[in-house]
């Protein structure tokens, strides 16, 4: 039975639009409202596959909670991290780079031609991050100035770019361990203070920065704003021309930098490029939450991303599984994120709404 509701005897509008002239109006009882349970949103399935992924090899492998296992997936997966950081702006922009492990090599190989030539560490490490961004600024230019599809440009990149590693030193690996310009990256990537590596240090600073990119300035915004809508963007004033270069542009710097990384870990520029790297950056980004239409992601999915990917691969190893089923397992994963992605886009996973009652008067 409909009862009055005090509450609403005033001078106010109804959610229709019409006004209640300032007398109590006749409503159905409200229901108790229910306590929603916490969320986190589009990570809870990488979130809960992380933990309990986590937990069963903390009880099935003994070293694998340890601190020099932690910092070993840490140190092992920095590359990925620095790359899949630059692939989420790209992908937030609504493109992708095919081309950053092939870039990745290209800078590496400069770095040590830098090195091997006898260049001070600071301009030997410069090489290749102006480098990188070079790369990465080419590509904006012709995806942004020319309009060529980006598949097309950064595949392209990856052919270029691997040929350019093979060509600089006729396909041999460059030796910089030796180098006095070498120490001080060295040191960087492997040494640790108080227990705690350099580079994990460096992966959190990376990852805050990116971050406080995305969220805090005007370049953040239009970022999204064109992956999500580039017309409605572009009415709006957002230069995108402009923001796909400085899109692309990030991703070469950290193409440069995951090259320096790479070389400081080898202690060698190998012109290779890992045929795994790319899969895996991509599907790094793709598990934490990042849309492959653009518009929506961030970096902390990036990091749970990676760290899923990384842990995987370090339980594979420690369970002496067979390296060659690393493709494999990183396929899978990568389809299933994307699945799953699309699945919660077209609301699949949306409890029904329950069926409203009629408001109408007691005939009484």
């Amino acid at each position: 039975m409909p009862t009055i509701d005090l509450d609403d005897a005033h001078d106010t509008d109804n959610t229709d639009g019409t006004s209640t002239g300032g007398f109590a109006v006749l409503t159905e009882p409200r229901p108790p409202r229910r306590r929603r349970l916490p969320s986190l949103g589009r990570y809870t399935g990488v979130v809960t596959a992380l933990v309990v992924v986590c937990v069963y090899l903390g009880a099935t492998q003994s070293v694998f909670l340890t601190w020099g296992n932690i910092t070993n997936i840490v140190a092992s997966n920095s590359v990925v991290l620095v790359l899949a950081i630059g692939a989420t702006f790209v992908i937030i922009s609504g493109g992708i780079d095919m081309s950053a492990a092939a870039a990745t090599a290209a800078c590496g190989m400069m770095l040590g031609v830098a090195l091997r030539e006898g260049l001070p560490a600071p301009v030997a490490i410069l090489a290749p991050l102006v480098f990188g961004i070079a790369l990465g600024l080419v590509n904006g230019l012709l995806i942004s100035r020319l309009k060529i599809s980006f598949l097309v440009v950064t595949l392209g990149g990856l052919s270029i770019w691997s040929s350019f590693s093979l060509v600089v030193n006729d396909g041999a690996t460059i030796s910089v361990f030796s180098q006095d310009g070498f120490r001080p990256l060295y040191r960087f990537v492997n040494d640790d203070v108080a227990g705690v590596p350099y580079i994990m240090v460096f992966d959190v600073l990376l990852v805050l920065a990116a971050g406080a990119v995305l969220r805090y300035t005007s370049f953040g915004r239009a970022l999204f704003a064109v992956g999500s809508n580039p017309e409605a963007a572009r009415i709006n004033g957002v230069n995108i021309d402009r923001v796909v270069l400085a899109t692309y542009g990030v991703a070469g710097l950290t193409a440069g930098l995951a090259g320096l990384i790479q070389v400081g870990r080898l202690t060698g520029a190998a012109p290779s490029v890992d045929p795994t790297m790319l899969l895996t950056v991509i599907a790094a980004v793709l598990i934490g939450g990042t849309a492959f239409s653009g518009g929506e992601g961030g970096v902390l999915g990036t990091v749970i991303g990676v760290a899923f990917l990384g842990v995987v691969s370090n339980g594979l190893t420690l369970s002496e599984v067979s390296a060659f089923w690393q493709g494999t397992v990183n396929g899978l994963i990568l389809i299933l994120a994307v699945a799953t992605g699309t699945a919660r886009d077209r609301g699949w996973f949306r409890r029904p709404l329950p069926l409203r009652r009629a408001r109408s008067a007691d005939p009484a």
